[in-house]
């Protein structure tokens, strides 16, 4: 987990911001930003820039490497603070406080606003850059793609996709974005793979998941990461989460992905309640009745 950067951003100036932004405009043309260049991409004068960037390398904001020339990047914290400091300039955040989960592509972290919100970082193509830059459509063909652009790119897409499916989609409303993060309404439940359920109970979870996933592809969308991670149950229903990898029903293979996640979610129920799901299941059909918006319960593809 990256270090939570909330604690340190009431001693930054607006000056140090105009340091990152600097840093980071200059990152859009490679990875490593020319110190020589910093004043005009700040605003600032030299001497205020070696100030700023000895006041950001104390606080782990910028990384400096001396290659041919001396260079200096956005740390992820550094990136963190400057989403930071626009959510509170919208007045979309007054504080961040406890972690609420941790993923390979993602910090979570629950925010102070008019009500507990959730705000999430997306870290795409930080720790597993190449893997992403493979398999994401919005990295495929750029030639020079900083982590930056790979997780701002992910929060963009998810962010967007939120704001077509919900209300219609049990998704967590979407409240703001900005670069790599995301601010939205904090899930209510617990995950699906920490959930309990009583025998009685896992036919009707499956179907209730089953459903979101036909009114999203009614929607246009398939989630194409469908997983027991991905689901939150509670007394409301559920809520199906992190969207950053949909693909849109007229993709090329958005039938393909609607299989592989119904076979995903099934898969887990099949593995965790052995004794509550039914033997056979027609999954060619199933996913024929999602496709088609058709789905009432798993129980009328069963042999």
């Amino acid at each position: 987990m990256v270090r939570n950067v909330a604690g340190v951003m009431a001693e930054l100036e607006a000056e140090d911001f105009y340091l990152l932004s600097g840093v980071e405009q200059g990152m859009r043309f490679g990875e490593w930003v020319n110190r020589g260049k910093l004043p005009d991409l700040s605003g600032l004068t030299p001497e205020n820039v070696e100030y700023r960037l000895n006041r950001c390398m104390r606080r782990d904001l910028v990384e400096r490497k001396t290659i041919q020339y001396e260079g200096y990047k956005l740390a992820v914290e550094g990136y963190d603070a400057l989403a930071l400091r626009t959510f509170s300039k919208r007045d979309t955040i007054q504080g961040v406080g406890a972690p609420l989960g941790v993923g390979k592509e993602s910090d979570v972290f629950e925010v102070q606003s008019y009500k507990p919100l959730a705000l999430k970082f997306h870290r795409e193509g930080y720790t597993n850059f190449r893997e992403v830059m493979r398999e994401r459509e919005y990295t495929s063909e750029n030639q020079h793609v900083s982590w930056l652009y790979t997780a701002r790119k992910a929060a963009e897409r998810e962010y967007e996709v939120l704001e077509d499916l919900y209300p219609d989609v049990s998704v967590p409303r979407p409240i703001d974005q900005n670069r790599h993060a995301i601010v939205m309404e904090k899930l209510g439940g617990v995950e699906l793979d920490r959930a309990k359920l009583e025998a009685g109970q896992v036919i009707g979870v499956l179907d209730l998941v089953l459903h979101e996933i036909a009114a999203a592809y009614d929607a246009g969308y398939v989630h194409a990461d469908m997983s027991e991670y991905n689901v939150a149950v509670g007394e409301q229903g559920v809520t199906v989460f992190d969207w950053p990898q949909a693909v849109s029903t007229d993709h090329d293979n958005a039938r393909e992905l609607l299989a592989r996640d119904v076979k995903n979610v099934l898969g887990y129920f099949r593995r965790k309640y052995p004794g509550s799901m039914p033997d056979d299941v027609d999954e060619s059909a199933l996913c024929d009745a999602v496709a088609a918006n058709e789905f009432e319960s798993v129980r009328a593809f069963a042999d």
